[in-house]
Order: C-alpha cells, then structure tokens, then sequence
C-alpha cells in the first residue's frame, strides 16, 4: 500500500511526464508525433482514477482540458467523481450532453447523486428516463435527503439472507453470486417482507458450525440507521464501534440500503474542507486556476463584513487620538492586546465548534463551560499580561503603563472567551453553520474591543 509520501511523489512523476507531452499536444496537427499521444493516452489508462483527478486539478485550465480529451469515455463517471466540485464544473462545462449523459450511466445509484446537482436539468431529466424503475426510484430516493443526512450517503449494494437457512446454505448462495460487494463485513438477515432481523458478521460465519441455523449465529444488536438521521452522528457512531458497514432501515424497520466507511470518510473530509473555508471566510471550495473574476466572487463576501469591522476599530482609535497624542507608547503596544485576544478567541471558537460538531455540548454543561473557559482566559490573562506589563515598564519606564497593559489583556482575554463560546452558539441556535465567518467576527470584536479596553484605561489612568 503507499504512503502518502509516495502518493505526492508519484502526482510529482505523473506531472514530469504528462505536461511535455501536453506541449507538444499544443502544437499544430503537423508537428505533434501519434507516438506521443499514444504515449500520453498509455499513461492515463494505467492510473487510478483518484490519480488522474490528482492530475486535472493540478493543471491550468487549458492544459486540463487537453488532458481531459485523453480520458476514455467509459472511465469519465468515475473520474468526476473523485475530483474536486470547482475543477468538475469545468469539465461538465465543456462537455456536450451525450458525453455527460454516457457518463452518469455507467455508475450507480449512490453515486449518480453525488453527480446529480452538478448536471444540467435536461442531462439529468434524460438521465432519469435511461435508468430502470428500480434504479430510477433509488436515485429519487437519495437525491430527496440533504446533504448531512444518512439517505443522501446510503448505497443499495447489499447482500441479504434469511433466518431459517444454516450457515452452509448462505455460503453456497454467496459462491454462486461470485463477487460481493465492496467492504462487505456483514451479511443482513431479513425476513420475506425485507424486515431487518440482524447481521451476520463474515468473521463469525467462517468459525462457526455450517450446520448451525443463521438465527443462532446472527447479532440483533446491531447499529443501524435510518435515512433522515444526521450524517455528523452517523460518523460518530462509524468511529465508537469501529464500523465497516451499517443497515439503513426505514420507519417500519424495512431494509433500505446500507452506509460505509469509505462514504463516512468521504463526507468527513469533505466538512471538514468546508469548515477550514468557511472559518476564513471562503464561501466555496476554490479552483486553483480558475478565473481572477470567480476568485474575487468567491472572497469578496467576508472582506467586505472585514472592512466594515476594521472601519469600526479605527474609529475606536478615533476617539483616544489625544490620549494616543501623549503617549505614543500606546501606538505600538495596542496591537498586542488586540493580536493575542484575537488568537485567544479563536482557539476559544474552535474547541467550541468541534464540541457542537460532536455533538459534545448542550444546555446542561453550558454553565460549566463558560466557566472553565473564562477561567482559562483570566489566568492567560494575567500571566501573559503581567510578562507584557514588565516589558512595557522596562521600555518605557512607566509602572503605571505597565499594569494598565496587564490589566487590558486581562479584560480583552475575557472578552474573547465569553464572544469565542457565543458567537458558534448563536449562529447553531439561527441554524446556521457555526463555522462559517467564525475567525472573522470573533477578530473583529477582539480588535474593537482590545483597542477599546486599553485605550481606555490608558485614557483613566496615564492622563
């Protein structure tokens, strides 16, 4: 298996031999040798598809849509599947209808909905005419749930068997299918109406009697789910018991698909991308290459609600020109006491928003934890600020500049922790997701308000 290490060295290789062959790909018909594009169409073929996504998202776009035209139409599906959703709108786009609906029609359910919101309405509106009326029904099924719910990520690739057979009967049924399918750990045993009864783990079956019945050897406390559960506690639940694979049943207990580990993992990686977005600001996983114009649409949002705030903090510095006048000691020591309530705030924010993703905090608790993080920031405060207070006296000469140093950490330090704990609660509480602008509002009020506290009590007690 190869590290990841190998896996950058090997894009890092990929690349060395792919882009000269783009090159001469440019060139005019007349100069362009068939050996090289043999040679370039040779080497796509022989990657993984997650390799060759690794590869278009690495290219300007030019260049990727050159490489894209050497990709076989029967691996296209697969391949938009594994690259980002900024470098797959570009390539949908210059795909013709026919290509795209040739594409979807080579997956499966589950993952024609991962592909669905991304297709034009009559690619996908043809797409639902080519498919069956079971396939029809299921992707219907998983494209009804959102995003953060287990429906959206449940696959129907399952293996079923009854209660009544002996163990050596659901082998020989499992021979005759020939091929299971992927991260089968677990058969479902159902009854004739597709009511769910238990699961039999692999590892039990192959060390117990064949002659035992299944209702003997079978488990009926399994972890099961169903379609409108959220997909966070889902995850969880994958990551507490260890598991491969679960049932998704219904409101009556009837089988309807199963979650992996490998879905689990991709919508982890997934929020988990979207909160490193949107806690600096980002409203949307950005394309490398893509456009100064879409890059400036995809930023602007947070830097405006930025400037407004800093337009707010100069004014505060506005107010105490004539105290800044006087001592102009406070010029150069406010940025600290706005700097670290600053990084305070949003180490405060980030416990806070893991603590609600896992589902870790509630009203029950809520007392304690303002509590413990208040007490964090107080003696944070006062070590920190004490430390900065003797290097103020021991610059300036000036006990009193000094403790009015420690004293605004000290404050500004609180003042992060209590906004750093509400701020993820209150935009939870609007349903909204507390990640998104979190560093950028909790920056914004430590900056004001640092300014605010020190400036102040320099104001008070210097003047």
């Amino acid at each position: 298996m190869a590290e990841i290490q190998e896996i950058k060295e090997s894009l890092s290789v990929n690349l060395q031999q792919i882009i000269p062959l783009l090159e001469r790909y440019k060139l005019e018909d007349d100069y362009a040798h068939p050996n090289d594009m043999g040679e370039l169409q040779t080497l796509l073929d022989d990657l993984h598809p997650a390799d060759v996504a690794d590869l278009l998202e690495a290219l300007p776009i030019e260049d990727r849509l050159n490489l894209w035209e050497f990709v076989k139409a029967d691996r296209d599906g697969e391949i938009l599947l594994e690259v980002s959703d900024a470098v797959r709108q570009t390539l949908i786009a210059d795909m013709d209808s026919s290509e795209l609906l040739a594409a979807a029609e080579q997956l499966d359910a589950d993952e024609m909905a991962d592909l669905a919101p991304d297709l034009p309405k009559d690619v996908l509106q043809d797409l639902m005419e080519s498919l069956d009326s079971q396939n029809r029904e299921r992707l219907q099924s998983t494209l009804s749930y959102p995003d953060n719910a287990v429906g959206a990520l449940m696959d129907f690739d399952i293996v079923t068997i009854r209660e009544d057979i002996t163990l050596e009967v659901a082998l020989r049924y499992l021979r005759r299918l020939g091929k299971l399918p992927d991260l089968t750990d677990k058969l479902f045993v159902v009854d004739r109406n597709d009511i769910l009864l238990g699961i039999l783990p692999l590892k039990r079956m192959v060390v117990s009697d064949l002659n035992a019945a299944v209702i003997d050897v079978m488990a009926v406390d399994a972890v099961y789910f169903h379609p409108e559960d959220i997909a966070d506690e889902a995850a969880t639940a994958f990551e507490r018991y260890d598991l491969v694979t679960a049932p998704v049943v219904d409101a009556n207990n009837k089988l309807v698909g199963r979650i992996t580990v490998d879905e689990v993992m991709d919508y982890i990686r997934d929020e988990s991308e979207s909160d490193m977005l949107s806690m600096a600001g980002l409203r949307e996983e950005e394309d490398f290459f893509a456009s100064v114009w879409k890059s400036v649409q995809n930023r602007w949002a947070w830097l405006a609600i930025n400037l407004i705030t800093a337009l707010v903090a100069s004014r505060v510095i506005g107010l105490f020109e004539g105290s800044i006048q006087k001592i102009v000691a406070l010029a150069a020591l406010m940025p600290i006491v706005a700097g670290i309530g600053g990084n305070s705030g949003n180490q405060t924010t980030t416990m806070i928003v893991r603590g609600l993703a896992l589902g870790q905090i509630a009203a029950h608790n809520m007392q304690s934890l303002i509590k413990k993080e208040l007490g964090v920031a107080l003696i944070n405060g006062v070590f920190w600020g004490g430390m900065l207070g003797v290097i103020a006296f021991a610059l300036y000469g000036n006990y009193k500049l000094g403790l009015v140093m420690m004293a605004a950490m000290t404050l500004n330090l609180l003042l992060a922790a209590i906004m750093g704990v509400t701020i993820p609660l209150i935009m939870t509480k609007l349903g909204r997701d507390p990640a998104v602008g979190s560093s950028v509002l909790i920056t914004a009020v430590t900056d004001s308000g640092g300014f605010f506290i020190f400036l102040g009590l320099a104001t008070i007690f210097l003047m």
